[in-house]
């Protein structure tokens, strides 16, 4: 099993599904905060932040099914994709798309998707397409700092963003390879638009929807980073295993392994909600 081998669920689905099994055969786990859970929880939910996931890995049940959840699925699935990271060999994992929020009768608005690399077959395209999707990101949270620069999670913000311009740098590495006469990384940079999220979703449509909804709260906005992280890792693993060529096969799987670092730092910056 791989570390993207999780099988999403709606809430439905996970109805029929512990109706169906024994409770000695699974285990739900809730990856919301403390504060969070004890203001309403799906009944039989073991608690486990996600800020502590890394730390507790080895409480996780071997011989039983593990089922995640959080507020809308974001943090559900970093937890899914932690776990088998780490252990590949776990019992199925599921993660509850929607979290809590569906499970609580509350809707919520779906992201698009596109293949964002469709047009895009040669090395050199493709890390140019993937320079451009970080700098989108790196434009997301220097948003996010410039609205939120005095609260607790800014300096967490603050270094994604520029962690962000990092990967566009090791991505450069990669491109720069493949050309005649690359231009220099900060001009090049400079160029990129950063128009579209690496989950096919317009930059300026996210920052509208966070401005218009006024869920402004930490957990809502580590969130939306963290739905981020986990599209960008998904597209960047699922960009390695469609590549023919290794060296392109080895420049995804980095990227990837990236994501995952952002994915456990904002994890950890749950802990400051």
């Amino acid at each position: 099993m791989g570390a993207m081998d999780f099988e999403n669920v709606t809430p439905q689905e996970l109805k029929n599904y512990q109706q169906k099994h024994k409770e000695s055969e699974y285990q739900l786990i809730d990856v919301r905060q403390t504060e969070e859970y004890s203001d309403g929880h799906i009944p039989g939910a073991r608690l486990l932040p996600l800020d502590e996931l890394e730390g507790r890995l080895s409480e996780l049940p071997q011989e039983q099914d593990i089922v995640f959840y959080c507020r809308s699925g974001a943090r559900s699935q970093a937890a899914a994709v932690i776990a088998l990271d780490e252990n590949p060999t776990l019992q199925k994992v599921y993660n509850v798309i929607g979290g809590f929020m569906a499970w609580d009768g509350r809707a919520l608005m779906a992201f698009p998707k596109f293949e964002v690399f469709a047009d895009k077959t040669s090395m050199a395209s493709l890390m140019y397409r993937s320079m451009d999707l970080e700098k989108a990101a790196q434009r997301f949270y220097v948003h996010m700092h410039a609205r939120h620069a005095t609260d607790p999670f800014a300096e967490t913000i603050d270094r994604l963003s520029k962690a962000e311009v990092a990967h566009a740098r090791a991505i450069y590495k990669h491109w720069a390879a493949s050309e005649a006469s690359p231009k220099p990384f900060d001009e090049l940079y400079g160029e990129l638009s950063g128009e579209i999220l690496e989950g096919g979703e317009p930059l300026l449509a996210v920052v509208e929807r966070i401005d218009a909804a006024g869920d402004q709260s930490c957990i809502g906005l580590m969130e939306m980073a963290m739905t981020i992280e986990v599209q960008a890792y998904d597209l960047y693993r699922t960009m390695a295993d469609r590549s023919t060529e290794t060296a392109a096969q080895e420049a995804f799987l980095s990227i990837a392994q990236m994501e995952k670092k952002h994915m456990q730092m904002l994890a950890k910056a749950m802990g400051q909600c």
